[in-house]
């Protein structure tokens, strides 16, 4: 929650779930992106991916790239702007970890392994 806080708090471009995902698949994998492997990776259909990164691009965080050597491909690659915006909001996981004072109500019996980066972690794992 302390993430989602900073970042609206922040004043980037509110993007959603969809975008941000793109943008984190692009930014924090292993490249060549193609608009159909990010269909392919997020089980969505190549038109979604498109719109997505309309917006992305629109906004200058990813910008797409025609293969010299087969220009019916076009790669996908984060810009120097967008590779900005993940470092602060990477920066937003790190500085919303929960304190390590007792925890109490609904989050007593959850573990710290369970937090932010954790989960940003097993995102990782589940797209790979």
């Amino acid at each position: 929650m302390g993430t989602l806080v900073g970042y609206v708090r922040s004043g980037d471009p509110d993007l959603t779930n969809r975008q941000m995902a793109i943008l984190l698949l692009v930014g924090q994998t292993q490249g060549p992106h193609t608009v159909r492997g990010l269909a392919s990776r997020l089980t969505v259909s190549k038109p979604v991916v498109t719109r997505a990164l309309n917006k992305l691009a629109s906004l200058g965080f990813l910008r797409r790239q025609r293969d010299e050597a087969d220009k019916r491909n076009i790669f996908i690659s984060v810009t120097e702007r967008g590779g900005r915006f993940l470092e602060r909001f990477q920066a937003l996981i790190e500085r919303s970890q929960p304190d390590p004072a007792p925890r109490t109500g609904a989050l007593a019996n959850r573990s710290p392994a369970s937090g932010p980066l954790q989960q940003a972690s097993s995102f990782e794992r589940r797209i790979a």
